[in-house]
């Protein structure tokens, strides 16, 4: 939807855990000695800038990445994430946060490919500039698209190189958006099967949302579902209590190096002193 924009909520809990997968997954694919494509079907402004602006004052990255800033007991997992976005902080302190395009661009290598939809025309603006002052080679690695994510994903699968990652990452403000997740899913395993998709959700009190992992396990035989949630459902039913991460073909180590990190990063990032978390790790086969 065009009213939607992620530099509400860049930078808060549902970032952190989809960003530190998204990293995850890249350097998995970087041990083969082979090139990729990322497809990024919502990729947003690319980057955003903390302290100013509609960031600032929702402030929803003070309970997400303003909480790991600055410790220095983060796993393995976390300690990437965190140092992928000091990238974009050189002085140290922590004013801008790299959406899943910088972050990706900056994993990947020069012989990978990105390629990001976007809809909202001044976000597609935003994320070209953040592309463009990123990497000098920008223009032969990266193209934008100011597209539906969905509508244009078909056309581009399956990738050249046969090897790729899929993030589908819509806002779910139109409920119509889970049932579109379902069938890019289904219908981009039938063009590249053996690609890896990442679906990032959000954990409500909707049956749309409760019931979408479910929908994506019976669409391939492997498959990863990671959630955190950061505090108790509300009594009214409304809003975000946590989010979840679900991956057709995951890397195998994924699942492992989850149920080592979430319990950590749940206990971190719960919502109030006396607040309770939770954290599950689900894989095919196990």
């Amino acid at each position: 939807m065009l009213s939607y924009r992620h530099v509400f909520h860049a930078g808060n809990h549902a970032d952190v855990l989809k960003h530190t997968v998204l990293l995850a997954v890249l350097d998995y694919l970087n041990q083969k000695d082979k090139p990729y494509w990322v497809i990024d079907t919502h990729a947003g402004a690319g980057g955003y800038v903390l302290t100013a602006g509609r960031a600032k004052t929702h402030a929803e990255w003070f309970e997400g990445i303003g909480r790991l800033w600055q410790r220095a007991d983060l796993p393995p997992l976390i300690a990437r994430y965190v140092a992928a976005v000091r990238a974009d902080n050189p002085e140290g302190k922590l004013k801008r946060y790299p959406g899943s395009p910088l972050l990706a661009l900056r994993a990947t290598r020069p012989m990978d490919r990105l390629r990001l939809f976007e809809l909202h025309p001044a976000d597609v603006k935003l994320l070209a500039q953040a592309i463009a002052a990123a990497a000098p080679d920008a223009q032969k690695r990266v193209q934008i698209r100011q597209e539906d994510g969905f509508a244009g994903l078909k056309a581009l699968l399956p990738p050249p190189p046969r090897r790729g990652l899929v993030l589908i990452d819509p806002s779910y403000e139109d409920k119509r958006d889970y049932a579109a997740v379902v069938t890019a899913v289904k219908e981009g395993l039938q063009r590249f099967a053996n690609g890896t998709f990442m679906v990032w959700y959000p954990l409500l009190q909707k049956n749309e949302s409760i019931q979408l992992a479910g929908k994506l396990k019976k669409l391939a035989p492997e498959w990863l579902n990671a959630t955190l949630t950061v505090q108790p459902p509300s009594s009214d039913g409304l809003g975000m209590h946590g989010s979840g991460v679900f991956l057709v073909n995951p890397p195998w180590t994924l699942a492992a190096a989850l149920k080592d990190t979430l319990p950590w990063l749940a206990e971190v990032l719960k919502v109030g002193a006396g607040g309770t978390a939770a954290w599950t790790v689900e894989a095919s086969g196990s």
